[in-house]
Formats: C-alpha cells, sequence, structure tokens
C-alpha cells in the first residue's frame, strides 16, 4: 500500500460516521424509478460540497452526473450508484410516501461513490490520477412500473425504460471511456461478473365487452377470461424453450376487472420477457404474444400489445487485477473471490447495455443477509455493505488511473465495442412494436 493508498483509507476512515449517516438517510428514503427527486438532492448537496469543477444534473429526469475536474488527456472513468429502489410497502423501512424500499441495495452502491468522492477529491490524491473520475448516480436500474414509464415516454420525457439505456440514449456516457459498477450481496466481496439475461418489457391490454355479470353475462366478452386463457397458453410453451437459454416470462395482471358484477371489458398486464441472448428473447417474445392473442380470440376479445426494448444481456467479464487488489486492500486483507465467467445469472440489469458500448469493472460486497427484492431483505453489517463499498470504489478509481492511467489505457485499449452509441439506439428502437385488434373483429 502506498501513501496514496493510505491516505484515501485514512479519508473514509475520518469520515466514517458522516458516510453511515448519508447510508441511513437513502435506506430509509427509498424512491421508485425516474422519481428519485429527494435521493438525486442528497447526492447532490454532497457533491457540490466537495468543490467539483461541474455537476450535471437532471439527466434521464434525475440522474446526477460530478466531474472531480482532474484536467488532462487521461481516460475518465465513472463510478456509478443507482438511485431506485422497489415496490415493496410490506418492507420494515419502506418509505410510507412513496412504498419503495431499497432491498436490492442500491443505497449501497450510491453510498460507496459518494463515500470514494470525498476521499478522490483530496487534493493529494487527486494530484496522483492520470485522468478523471465521475462521480455517476443513474436512475431507474430496477424495471418496474411498466404503465408509468410508457407514459413518461408518451410525454416526451423518456425514451427507455431503464436509466442506463436512456443516459446512453441521449449521450450522457459519451465523455466517458470506461466504468466501475457495484452490487451488494449475500455471499460477500467477489470481483469480477459472469453472464446474465436481457429481456424486453410488456404492456397487454385484453378488450372484452362489459355487460351484467349476473343478468346478462352473454351480451359481454370477458376480458379476464381471455387473458387466463392466454396464461394458460403461455405456459404450454414452456416445454419449447431450451435450459440453455434461460428464459424466464413473469407477467402480473395489474388490472382484472372493475366491479364484481360487471363482466370485466379491460385486463392489463405487465410482463418481462427474459432469455441469454437476443434470439432467445425475440423467439420467447414471440411466443407470448400469440398465447395472449389466441386467448382473446377463443372468446371473441380483441388485444393491443406493445412490446418495448428492456436491458441486453450481461457480458462476462473476468477479474481485472487492478480491481482486485483494491478489493483486498479495502477488506483488510479477506481475499475475494473470483466470478466464474462462465457463471450466469437468471436476473437482468442495464449495466449489460453499458457493456456493450465501453469496459465496465464490477465487483460485489456483503455486509447483508435475506432474499433480494423482497421483505426479507436486511443490511447487517454496515461496515461492509457501505465502507468496504466506498474504498473498493476509490482504491479502484486510484489503481486505473496511477501510473499515468496505465492500467485504465490497458483495459480501454483492448475492448471491442458491440454497438457504438448509435448503433445501439438503432438496435433498441427495432424493438419497439405495438399491435392492436379491436373485440369482436
Amino acid at each position: 500500500m502506498d501513501q496514496v493508498e493510505e491516505r484515501i483509507l485514512r479519508r473514509i476512515g475520518e469520515n466514517r460516521e458522516k458516510i453511515l449517516q448519508f447510508a441511513r438517510d437513502i435506506y430509509t428514503h427509498a424512491e421508485l424509478g425516474y422519481k428519485e427527486t429527494r435521493t438525486a438532492a442528497k447526492f447532490e448537496e454532497w457533491l457540490r460540497a466537495l468543490g467539483l469543477r461541474r455537476v450535471d444534473t437532471a439527466l434521464a429526469l434525475t440522474g446526477i452526473k460530478g466531474f472531480l475536474g482532474r484536467e488532462g488527456d487521461g481516460p475518465r472513468l465513472a463510478l456509478i450508484g443507482e438511485l431506485d429502489a422497489l415496490r415493496i410497502p410490506s418492507h420494515p423501512f419502506a418509505n410510507p410516501e412513496t412504498q419503495g424500499a431499497h432491498c436490492c441495495g442500491h443505497h449501497a452502491q450510491l453510498t460507496g461513490v459518494a463515500g470514494a468522492a470525498l476521499a478522490l477529491a483530496d487534493p493529494e490524491v487527486a494530484a496522483a490520477l492520470g485522468g478523471d473520475v465521475v462521480f455517476f448516480a443513474v436512475p431507474a436500474e430496477e424495471y418496474g412500473e411498466i404503465a408509468f414509464k410508457n407514459r413518461l415516454r408518451e410525454e416526451g420525457k423518456i425514451r427507455y425504460g431503464g436509466g442506463k439505456c436512456e443516459l446512453i440514449r441521449i449521450g450522457a456516457f459519451d465523455d466517458i471511456d470506461l466504468s466501475l459498477c457495484h452490487h451488494s450481496s449475500n455471499e460477500g466481496l467477489s470481483v469480477g461478473n459472469g453472464s446474465s439475461n436481457g429481456f424486453v418489457s410488456k404492456v397487454i391490454r385484453i378488450l372484452g365487452r362489459s355487460a351484467h355479470a349476473a343478468a346478462a353475462p352473454h351480451q359481454g366478452i370477458n376480458a379476464l377470461n381471455a387473458a387466463t386463457l392466454g396464461h394458460a397458453a403461455l405456459q404450454f410453451h414452456r416445454e419449447t424453450f431450451r435450459d440453455e437459454d434461460s428464459i424466464r416470462i413473469h407477467p402480473i395482471i395489474t388490472k382484472g376487472g372493475d366491479l364484481v358484477n360487471v363482466i370485466p371489458d379491460e385486463v392489463v398486464l405487465e410482463a418481462l420477457v427474459r432469455g441469454k441472448t437476443a434470439e432467445a428473447i425475440l423467439d420467447a417474445n414471440f411466443k407470448t404474444d400469440r398465447s395472449y392473442k389466441a386467448g382473446a380470440e377463443a372468446l371473441g376479445a380483441g388485444y393491443e400489445i406493445e412490446t418495448l426494448p428492456g436491458y441486453l444481456p450481461m457480458l462476462p467479464a473476468a477479474a481485472h487485477p487492478a480491481l482486485v487488489e483494491a478489493a483486498r486492500t479495502a477488506a483488510g486483507g479477506t481475499e475475494p473471490r473470483l466470478e466464474d465467467p462462465k457463471g450466469h445469472s437468471g436476473g437482468s440489469t442495464d449495466v449489460g447495455d453499458l457493456q456493450h458500448i465501453q469496459p465496465v469493472l464490477n465487483f460485489n460486497t456483503g455486509g447483508t443477509k435475506g432474499a433480494y427484492h423482497s421483505p426479507l431483505f436486511e443490511v447487517v453489517d454496515e461496515e461492509e455493505a457501505y465502507i468496504t463499498t466506498a474504498k473498493i470504489f476509490a482504491l479502484g478509481a486510484y489503481r486505473l488511473l496511477k501510473d499515468h492511467a496505465a492500467a485504465a489505457r490497458e483495459i480501454t485499449g483492448a475492448y471491442k465495442p458491440v454497438f457504438t452509441r448509435d448503433a445501439y439506439v438503432t438496435f433498441m428502437e427495432s424493438l419497439i412494436k405495438k399491435e392492436r385488434k379491436e373485440a369482436g373483429t
């Protein structure tokens, strides 16, 4: 450990309680995607207090981007923390105003970036960097509230449901050369990542005809029954999905009718169709559409099916030595687990989209227990969840950018992008589709 690393750790240690207070505040004031106004304001306030050269706000509605200000021709590294939470009102620390709860650890990411900013903004540390650092708070990683996001699309406020996807579209990553991302994990400290599923999102409306449910049901077309048939048809497709494609399709009904004595004339479903490859996702998406169309056709109902791009699959990446050493130092010598690049997760993240246009390094820290995305999620070790995360972000940035940013230059020089920004947007736009058929036609 050199003198700069010692100074980084000392700065974080001296401000430990301040960092923990930030974490606890965000944890108990969770907000949902594209609505994270309070959280964004808190992060902005933190960055401005550090005297950064520039702070951009309202990126993709709520994103915040603070530039450390190290001038020169070196690479620019983004430390990324996600702003949003999940709608889990039964969690013990759910925000009663938003019904949001941080049951995925995004508040730990944001705290880590905030703590790292405090250390890296130290003049002696900043002077040792051979490139710039951007502290980037990004919105809407959790892909929920699809109907709400569709309204934002209709109002022209966003185009894509995922925050990083939208930030890529508007060019907010154009001046970033590589990114460092984090996630909490019940399995503790690790570096690197395997692959994950991508997905498309869907809003499906089954259109029926209302009638008196007791006196004249024969005059109606029951949209709920048609949707139920669609559910059943979808289940019978499951044997056609290959195990290696890791298909996951999980619809919910957000509207099932208006009154119990009225034949439902409209049923609304939201669904995500996930898979390991773009080809597998498109096949499963076609079968999903066909199932709900068949349910509607069987009862004479109509349908409206809107498909929107979700996230691209996450690309496997072996643990980089600079980040492994940063994690080891931050954790007091604890050896981080190296994630198997051949491993695969059925979940999804818009980090995968970012990987398709620039290099991304990933690490995990522990300090949590209980099922993620559930009321059982719990932070049990604040030191590991928050402080260790901040140390790895800061030490990782230093190790990538020291010695004239030798490690960062090596990474960016070897990276071959899957998409340019324009090609990425073209691909995402190709996934947008809307079909409609009226009932009884």
